[in-house]
């Protein structure tokens, strides 16, 4: 007698925020078979986390997939992962904060130069302080000046805190001039009085892309988990779409956001019909934007299209 063995459940990095709804739907009324792991800290730690095997797939931010997907192809290595589907079609609104007790910091364009609080080298919260310098035009031409090759750094220090919570400390503390955090997670703590919001950008990209690990999207055999993870997604959402009360209520008492703000967040965020898929062009414009704030360099193996495991 032939004995099988069933293939584990795929582990999912996901960011424990109010994004995440359709996904705990999708676990909760769809029988979702996949191993969540909370990434508070965000993307930057799931491409971490994804090259040493910890996790399958990860949801999270288009800039950070992207970043750390074209400095491995100028590098002339495996990324570790690839672009499989699309979490979230609208843009994402970076807030920009400070402490609360820092009157030197007026407004955005009191930053230039200013020490930006990161979570991670090649995290979003990174790679949006370029895009912002970028379009407040802060990048000087400075030919292999820091690690933004042809563009001279835009800001002191980066200063690396991991997470939220010691972000906010260290703007209060001086550690940071500011850091930059969606806006409905840093809102709360405006209302507050823990830090103080001075500005906001919003991606010029659609905001959420999931990825799969290299070892995965190239599985030869029948292996249906992928396909199944993404249909369960696609009914996850479909539920947050036709339940709102349903979703303020969890967003309101699970993840630390109240009523008001998780139904103003409803106005703003689209998610697809089909996850499966991305679309190139986005891709492709976000890459552009990425060599114009010197993350990547122009015209060195960075192609858009090969990021991509499976296109719409």
């Amino acid at each position: 007698m032939t004995s099988t063995t069933q293939p584990r459940a795929l582990r999912v990095g996901f960011v424990p925020e109010h994004f995440s709804t359709p996904i705990h739907f999708a676990k909760k009324h769809y029988g979702l078979d996949a191993e969540l792991i909370p990434f508070p800290s965000g993307t930057g730690h799931m491409i971490t986390a994804l090259c040493g095997g910890e996790i399958d797939v990860g949801i999270g931010l288009t800039e950070g997939w992207v970043a750390a997907l074209g400095r491995s192809q100028v590098d002339r290595q495996d990324g570790g992962f690839r672009l499989v589907g699309t979490y979230v079609e609208s843009p994402l609104c970076w807030a920009v904060s400070t402490g609360t007790d820092r009157p030197e910091i007026r407004s955005v364009d009191s930053l230039q130069g200013a020490k930006i609080g990161v979570s991670r080298i090649g995290s979003g919260s990174y790679v949006m302080g370029y895009v912002l310098a970028d379009q407040r035009g802060w990048l000087i031409p400075s030919a292999g000046a820091g690690t933004a090759g042809e563009q001279a750094l835009p800001f002191s220090e980066f200063v690396v805190l991991d997470t939220f919570e010691r972000l906010r400390g260290a703007v209060n503390s001086g550690a940071a001039d500011f850091f930059m955090w969606e806006h409905f997670t840093s809102k709360r703590y405006y209302d507050r009085g823990e830090i103080r919001r001075v500005g906001e950008i919003y991606t010029p990209w659609s905001s959420w892309k999931i990825v799969a690990s290299t070892g995965l999207v190239d599985d030869t055999s029948n292996d249906t988990r992928l396909d199944d993870l993404l249909d369960k997604l696609n009914r996850g959402i479909q539920h947050f779409n036709e339940n709102k009360e349903e979703a303020v209520q969890y967003i309101s008492t699970e993840l630390d956001y109240s009523a008001e703000d998780a139904q103003e967040w409803l106005k703003t965020v689209r998610f697809p019909e089909r996850t499966q898929g991305v679309d190139e062009q986005v891709i492709s414009g976000c890459v552009d934007a990425l060599c114009k704030a010197g993350l990547l360099p122009v015209g060195k193996g960075v192609n858009a299209a090969e990021m991509i495991a499976r296109q719409r």
